[in-house]
């Protein structure tokens, strides 16, 4: 939520709410109570953020199926708006194509800082180990290993975003820019 929220600070957008469902398995769960909480009837646009994970495609088809069981409405590609109200967006990251996360989005927009030469010579140095095993999830395990260089090394990516850390004008990060302006 931290990410989310430093974003919208950065592009002066306050009317928008940010919540956590919990996880894509919980997504189904979150938008039935959606609509039935109190206030949902003033809710003029939803925006769904996730995960691609393997496939964007895959993951896009999820997000379509637990908007489908609460009977929200359903965009046909990601990055459309629905005319319904309340209007839906999905937005599958890192950019509604491949496969990967808010990690890999936030990579792409520090693509340009030469550590990340630095951290990938680290992991080669890693992997050239023997009996080592390489992290699970290598864009998470470059992500904290940028996170280490600065500043304040302690920092979450969340709270990294907050402190201003992330380059918000890295065109890294225009498609999920336009996905929250557009909400």
């Amino acid at each position: 939520m931290l990410f989310f929220n430093a974003l919208l600070t950065h592009l002066h957008i306050s009317d928008v709410q940010v919540e956590q469902y919990g996880g894509k398995d919980a997504l189904g769960s979150y938008l039935k109570t959606l609509k039935v909480r109190s206030g949902y009837r003033e809710v003029v646009s939803l925006g769904i953020a996730r995960d691609a994970d393997n496939s964007a495609h895959s993951a896009f088809q999820s997000v379509c199926g637990a908007l489908n069981r609460a009977g929200l409405a359903v965009p046909s590609k990601s990055g459309e708006i629905t005319l319904n109200s309340p209007q839906v967006s999905v937005m599958i990251l890192p950019d509604n194509e491949n496969p990967g996360m808010l990690e890999d989005l936030c990579l792409a927009a520090v693509s340009a800082d030469p550590v990340l030469q630095c951290i990938d010579e680290y992991f080669k140095c890693v992997n050239n180990i023997a009996e080592r095993q390489q992290p699970k999830n290598m864009a998470k395990a470059r992500v904290h290993a940028w996170l280490s260089s600065q500043v304040d090394p302690e920092k979450r990516l969340g709270e990294a975003a907050k402190a201003g850390y992330l380059p918000w004008d890295s065109p890294g990060f225009d498609r999920f820019k336009q996905f929250l302006q557009a909400l």
